[in-house]
């Protein structure tokens, strides 16, 4: 008779295919700590199977716009933020995309969002990214310089897409039919990968500035305006990547 530590061994080293066999491998052994092994891998293969049914569920929107061609998803970051650039992203997805765990950015932790940005960099027929420094907003609002990050990150795409699925906007002057989805990063797998990548590369920016001006905390904060960002700004008035019609009320 296997060792439980031998069994568990096999359970870790087996993939979730392979569990169904283990189970009935081990089924009829009475020993607690198997019994305990079984109960655990069956509860990570339902949660798998979960994930697999709700990844589906957000394919609905692709989808439905497969058949004209290339389907994009849009999303943007750093709309609110008192300080650094607004980032738009467009991500093209394969009709076949297996990625598991996308969801709206803000719902996931900071490592599965970077764990998630590598593999849809790699799975991605093709990612664009657009953005809007501070100096731009302040010329033109936030609404405006969003949009026009929008549009270039759909200009940097390698392929032409047909139909376009944007988080809860309708963008000017895009002749690509478009698709408003309100709160489309939890609807629409497109979106959310958009999302995730448009967080990651904008929060990687942020760390960057921090390590220009620390004293505002960015690597924290990432520019939103928090207690300690407040003050931070009271204290030391602004610093070069501020956006002065966002702060108007603290300096």
């Amino acid at each position: 008779m296997k060792k439980i530590a031998e069994i568990r061994e096999e359970f870790e080293a087996a993939d979730f295919d392979s569990y169904e066999e283990l189970f009935h491998k081990y089924t009829e052994d009475d020993r607690s700590g198997v019994k305990n092994l079984i109960a655990k891998y069956s509860r990570k293969k339902q949660a798998y199977e979960d994930e697999l049914a709700r990844t589906e569920s957000l394919k609905a929107y692709e989808h439905k716009y497969d058949h004209l061609g290339y389907v994009c998803g849009i999303d943007e970051v750093g709309r609110g933020p008192l300080a650094g650039p607004v980032v738009a992203c467009a991500v093209i997805l394969p009709t076949d995309c297996d990625i598991l765990y996308l969801d709206d950015s803000k719902k996931l932790s900071e490592k599965k969002r970077e764990e998630l940005y590598d593999v849809i960099m790699e799975k991605a027929v093709s990612v664009g990214i657009g953005m809007r420094d501070h100096r731009r907003i302040d010329e033109i609002n936030i609404l405006r310089a969003t949009y026009e990050a929008m549009r270039e990150a759909i200009a940097n795409l390698r392929v032409t897409p047909q139909i376009l699925l944007n988080d809860a906007v309708t963008i000017p002057e895009v002749i690509i039919p478009q698709v408003p989805i309100i709160k489309g990063d939890q609807k629409s797998v497109s979106i959310a990968a958009a999302s995730i990548v448009a967080k990651v590369t904008r929060d990687r920016l942020m760390c960057e500035y921090d390590k220009v001006v620390p004293e505002y905390g960015f690597k924290d904060n990432k520019g939103y305006g928090s207690a300690a960002h407040i003050e931070a700004l009271k204290k030391y008035g602004p610093c070069p990547i501020h956006r002065r019609t966002f702060i108007q009320h603290f300096v």
